[in-house]
């Protein structure tokens, strides 16, 4: 009983039956009718995210397939030496053989395996292969389970587990009956939480459960870890219970109610009380990554109640949030919400290279106050002084529009000003009437704008089949940037102040800039060893050898 107990609750409350088995119903109840009619299939494949239940799920089948008693229906086989079930569970059963794929990947581990299938089950009635994070075997591994997946021997079965389904080969998914294991409901997880803390008579708020239960992201593994973490902290002092202030801080989770109070400050401008609300969290121990998801999540509340109304009444949210979302919400713009969405994102990545995560969100905010799109002032709201000098503005920026002239997107640029692009003037660019006279004056203009992955592209992925002011043909090879396309017409629209035509030749002999000018210089090599100075030098060098001509200009 102490052993029990001192297992870790992730471990301790493993599903022993595919009724414990939490938001899986669906493939439960599958997996038990083909065994119960005997249509199971040589191979399954179980896909999901971590702690969804995809090696839980793979024992249970082993035990279903082997058991002698009604397993489905939940009826365990006794504590005897013999029992089946008992082994699956501990992993020391003889015929039911667990791989980890992630440790042996190559063939050789994978011929081992084909051998052992040879061999009928010792004591069970099948022989069962359990193979986890099978996406990790080489190409000559699955190449060698190809023949055993599709026709292995009648009392053998597979049972592939991984988290990165798309990286297996079509041709060992196709032998495969595929069940995926999706994310679990928030609401399941914590009833199953709450049913946990029961058991184990920890005194632990429903709201800290529910904090919690998000925390997981609904991986039921990572839930029932969090809440170990937790009542571990409880045991040290047995009168206190833990709230969801104690797990915000176990967890470096900022308050709901905290965070869109500083999303507040941000759309009236208050920079100063943005940046103390800031300092709030951050002395409570923010985590910074977790700031940034839970941002997300706010932003995704407020959109949802700009567009689609009040928000019903939510699990996860308190009715004081709920009123704060309704009230921030009424002047929100999606512009807005979509700008600060790209925004957050970014500075999620820039956290990978910024050292001082303090310092990234204090930045972080102040591009948010700055890079919002006011909404216009009315003619009262102008202070009198000003208002002639806003009327002359507008006027002479009248005169200057033409029919050729496109309309800025302010959002747009206001985003590239925060990946620091420098771009220049497109007014000034289409006034120099630029004219782009060969592919080679092409690639020059694009590295002298700084454009280095589309003149990489032009370099080495292009084929030209015929350039003119306004025209290219080109082909391409499989290389090729998807976005190039895109690229190179908004690009040439820029320098040139004209839209150019771009056209796809069907001519698969050309060749690339790059393969051209390597062939150019070998030609050229070719030709300086026959001539006669190269003739003259081997007289007086014969080991010597020409490797390289270079053109200097005198």
């Amino acid at each position: 009983m102490e052993k029990n107990n001192s297992k870790i609750l992730a471990l301790k409350y493993r599903p022993r039956i595919f009724k414990d088995l939490i938001g899986q119903e669906i493939i439960a109840q599958t997996i038990s009718n083909a065994i119960k009619i005997n249509k199971t299939p040589n191979a399954y494949l179980l896909t999901g995210i971590r702690g969804v239940g995809k090696t839980t799920t793979a024992r249970l089948i082993a035990k279903a397939l082997n058991c002698t008693k009604n397993f489905e229906t939940g009826e365990m086989c006794g504590e005897k030496e013999t029992c089946h079930c008992r082994e699956i569970e501990n992993s020391n059963h003889i015929d039911v053989l667990e791989m980890d794929a992630a440790s042996k990947t190559g063939i050789d581990d994978v011929r081992e395996l084909i051998e052992n299938a040879k061999y009928n089950p010792t004591s069970a009635k099948f022989k069962i292969f359990i193979i986890d994070e099978v996406h990790m075997l080489s190409k000559q591994a699955f190449n060698g389970l190809l023949k055993t997946l599709e026709e292995p021997p009648e009392k053998l079965k597979f049972i592939l587990a991984t988290t990165e389904a798309r990286k297996i080969p079509v041709t060992i998914l196709s032998r495969c009956q595929r069940f995926d294991l999706r994310r679990v409901n928030l609401e399941q997880i914590f009833q199953h939480l709450k049913k946990i803390s029961d058991i184990e008579k920890g005194k632990i708020s429903e709201d800290a459960l529910k904090l919690l239960a998000r925390a997981s992201e609904g991986s039921v593994r990572d839930a029932v870890s969090l809440l170990d973490r937790a009542l571990i902290f409880q045991t040290l002092d047995q009168d206190k219970t833990i709230k969801e202030t104690d797990v915000r801080k176990m967890l470096g989770i900022a308050d709901k109610s905290k965070i869109i109070n500083l999303i507040s400050c941000i759309f009236e401008g208050n920079e100063k009380g943005a940046l103390e609300q800031l300092k709030e969290l951050s002395d409570g121990g923010l985590d910074a990554k977790n700031f940034l998801n839970d941002f997300l999540e706010l932003l995704y509340l407020f959109g949802r109640r700009a567009n689609l109304g009040p928000i019903e009444k939510d699990l996860f949210l308190s009715e004081g949030e709920i009123k704060l979302i309704d009230k921030i919400s009424k002047d929100l713009n999606m512009q807005d919400l979509g700008l600060f969405w790209q925004l957050s994102l970014k500075t999620i990545e820039d956290l990978k290279l910024v050292s001082n995560e303090d310092i990234a969100l204090k930045m972080f905010v102040m591009q948010l106050i700055h890079i919002k799109n006011f909404e216009e002032y009315t003619d009262e709201q102008i202070p009198a002084d000003k208002q002639n000098e806003i009327s002359n503005l507008k006027g002479k920026v009248n005169e200057e529009k033409t029919e050729e002239a496109k309309p800025v997107n302010f959002a747009k640029e206001q985003m590239k000003s925060t990946d620091q692009i420098k771009k220049q003037d497109k007014n000034e660019l289409k006034d120099q009437n630029l004219e782009i006279r060969s592919f080679s004056s092409l690639i020059d203009l694009a590295e002298k704008n700084k454009e280095m992955e589309l003149k990489f592209d032009l370099e080495r992925n292009v084929k030209l089949s015929k350039f003119e002011q306004g025209k290219i043909e080109i082909s391409f090879n499989e290389n090729l940037n998807k976005n190039f396309i895109k690229k190179l017409s908004y690009c040439l629209n820029e320098w040139t102040g004209q839209r150019w035509i771009i056209t796809l030749s069907k001519d698969n002999n050309l060749k690339t800039f790059h393969e051209q000018k390597i062939e150019k210089k070998q030609n050229k090599l070719e030709e300086e060893k026959n001539s006669e100075v190269y003739k003259e030098v081997l007289k007086f060098f014969p080991d010597s050898e020409l490797i390289d001509v270079s053109e200097t200009n005198e």
